[in-house]
């Protein structure tokens, strides 16, 4: 029989037995007898009149019901942790910034991007998540991101009402380690035949430009490797496993921060930085700052 309302003590001991797979798990966490959180579950499913967890093996799963019923848990608890940390953060006069970084997005760039917030006279707690594209956006509508900064904009007629900001665009560069740099930079770009290359996957949006690239240049390169991470590109490129593009806007930091050389331009490659948002008109004061700090900043502006 169903009661009216629910009991959130109930609901935080189904969340937490549903993350941890087992209510031996979470009763460790939580510093609780088994018994207890047993009976809170007991109380939950009979107040509710539907099984919420199953049993797989020597784990417990949500149901079809649980696995409803733990997203809008996924939810609340979230937005509680948010209330908690607005409170803090108001008594301490500081404004929140939750941001989501594409995993293809040059973290130097994000980096560079940031550092705006911190010239606003409130003080800015920046809470940083990186993750794919579609994951961000999905997040970002549901209102557990204030903006997500990613190299593409959104694609138009798309189900999420979101919106893209061209924050601006650099030409790349292509480096490489001392031993390839001098190889491959002679007679550049007919050198890259055959030269090992590290290039981002065919789902990120600069991969196209640079295929393109190679054909306009009737050059065929060694692909050696393929990442969605750019960071982890760029960490096998120190490593001397392969050449590898870069906006120009970071020239200096590539070579003073990889250690690697300039192995030769191609200005008709270009990489666009964009800002996500929920609205088309910017009101949070540190996006703002972004928006504002990148006309006077290192990119190319495309007006």
């Amino acid at each position: 029989m169903k009661t009216s309302g629910l009991n959130f003590r109930h609901l935080y001991f189904f969340w937490m037995v549903a993350k941890e797979g087992g209510v031996t798990r979470a009763a460790e966490r939580l510093g609780l007898a088994v018994q207890t959180i047993s009976m809170q579950l007991a109380s939950l499913e009979q107040s509710i009149g539907k099984q919420l967890l199953e049993p797989q093996g020597r784990c417990l799963v949500p149901t079809e019901a649980g696995k409803l019923a733990l997203s809008y848990c996924d939810q609340i608890f979230l937005l509680g942790d948010q209330l908690q940390d607005a409170l803090d953060e108001a008594e301490a006069d500081k404004m929140r910034l939750t941001v989501g970084i594409s995993d293809s997005l040059p973290k130097l760039i994000a980096y560079r991007l940031l550092q705006a917030t911190q010239q606003l006279e409130q003080r800015v707690r920046l809470v940083c998540m990186e993750d794919e594209f579609e994951s961000l956006l999905a997040d970002l509508a549901l209102g557990k991101l204030d903006v997500v900064l990613t190299d593409r904009a959104v694609r138009a007629g798309g189900s999420l009402k979101v919106f893209s900001h061209l924050l601006g665009e650099s030409d790349m560069k292509l480096y490489g380690v001392h031993k390839l740099a001098r190889k491959y930079r002679r007679n550049f770009p007919a050198s890259l035949h055959g030269a090992p290359l590290l290039l981002p996957t065919r789902n990120n949006a600069l991969r196209g430009r640079i295929d393109a690239w190679f054909v306009q240049h009737q050059v065929r390169p060694d692909i050696v490797g393929e990442f969605e991470d750019n960071a982890m590109l760029n960490t096998f490129g120190r490593n001397g496993l392969g050449l590898f593009f870069a906006p120009s806007a970071l020239a200096q930091d590539i070579e003073e921060q990889f250690g690697a050389v300039l192995v030769g331009d191609a200005p008709e490659l270009r990489e666009q930085f964009f800002a996500i948002s929920n609205a088309r008109k910017i009101t949070h004061p540190a996006i703002e700052a972004i928006l504002s700090a990148v006309h006077s900043g290192p990119f190319a502006i495309a007006e």
